[in-house]
């Protein structure tokens, strides 16, 4: 039988792109994929396209059933050898800032430990790499590296807290010789080239709410927009980046912050938007506080506006993310974050001619 790296995430936002990125560039080794029973047709979808794309990598993905929180990963006796089970690669996460806390716990917390459960039986474990996110720091004021993680500030909603307690169960395993790599990305948008996404939350939800309005459109600006940075990456580069620090040994025991070095602030993000929407925009300074209250307090008005509350304190978001290790571990690939101001048209493009496309909580 052939070694096999376990994958969760599939058929996801990052999990999609990244599945056979790593097939390419492990040869040798098949991937058994975990799926949600309910995703189990789109999981065949999207795994019809890729064979269609590189008919190299047909039969060396195997679509397990089974679920993330349960003993066992809900697996059926027999599916998964753990002894063959060379790598595994976590990305499946419940991403919803305005979730509920205990849903958000099994996915994310219980589901990574479930995760690391299997880890423990996989005697020829080379690499466990975890997909974290760069909020676990909380509203940490300044600037937050790659090794922190108890040192964080107040979380801005459950989301943030249960990817928190997540990351410290992979630490504290890792401590305990678990062979392991953390990747934190910053806020995801569709792919720098073609726009192309499965979520629609951050930006997205400044685009929708300009589109929707006729004629002049009306803009609430919340928070500072010149001292807030917003800090987002695109798909490829955090798919190219996993890719490539995944594939060797440097990587093991390191955390990398896959984030803009130098992002651009709340104004400079919402004039990128703006300009690449095309149409007059009314901006109105608001409270971010005044807001929140508005949209709590006015029945209908946060499902008109398409933003729920959650989401606003990400504009007046106190943190800057450290990328030494990220920087250190890319350098000489040409791998970057390129500026939002270059590819935001194709995002917003791609959301015109996708009009009808939801949200992906499991990205």
């Amino acid at each position: 039988m052939t070694d096999t790296f376990f994958f969760t995430g599939f058929p996801g936002f990052l999990g999609s792109a990244l599945l056979p990125r790593l097939l390419a560039r492990r040869p040798g080794l098949e991937a058994a994929a975990l799926v949600p029973d309910a995703h189990l047709p789109e999981a065949r979808r999207r795994l019809d396209e890729i064979e269609d794309r590189d008919p190299a990598l047909g039969g060396r993905v195997r679509l397990l059933r089974g679920d993330l929180t349960a003993r066992g990963l809900g697996l059926e006796t027999g599916a998964l050898d753990p002894d063959r089970v060379v790598e595994i690669h976590h990305l499946a996460a419940l991403y919803d800032v305005a979730g509920s806390r205990d849903r958000l716990h099994r996915v994310n917390v219980e589901g990574t430990e479930r995760v690391l459960e299997l880890a423990g039986r996989c005697r020829r474990l080379r690499g466990l790499h975890y997909v974290s996110t760069c909020y676990v720091s909380g509203r940490y004021p300044g600037r937050f590296r790659e090794d922190q993680l108890h040192e964080v500030g107040p979380f801005n909603n459950a989301y943030e807290e249960t990817k928190h307690r997540a990351e410290v169960a992979v630490r504290e395993r890792m401590e305990a010789g678990l062979p392991a790599t953390i990747y934190r990305p910053a806020m995801v948008v569709g792919d720098s080239g073609t726009g192309a996404t499965q979520k629609t939350d951050g930006p997205y939800f400044v685009v929708r709410f300009l589109l929707r309005q006729p004629g002049v459109a009306v803009l609430p600006v919340v928070g500072d927009p010149e001292a807030t940075r917003v800090n987002v990456v695109p798909r490829d580069f955090v798919v190219d980046a996993i890719a490539h620090l995944s594939s060797g040994n440097a990587a093991r025991g390191r955390c990398y912050q896959l984030a803009d070095p130098d992002p651009p602030t709340l104004g400079e993000a919402l004039e990128a938007l703006i300009g690449a929407v095309g149409k007059p925009v009314l901006r109105i300074r608001l409270p971010t506080g005044l807001a929140r209250g508005l949209l709590a307090g006015i029945p209908g008005l946060e499902r008109w506006i398409g933003i729920p509350r959650q989401a606003l304190d990400y504009f007046s978001h106190p943190t800057h993310y450290d990328v030494s290790h990220a920087r250190e571990g890319l350098a000489e690939t040409g791998i970057r974050v390129p500026p939002f101001a270059q590819y935001v048209h194709r995002l917003v493009r791609f959301l015109r001619e996708h009009p009808d496309l939801a949200p992906d909580p499991m990205g």
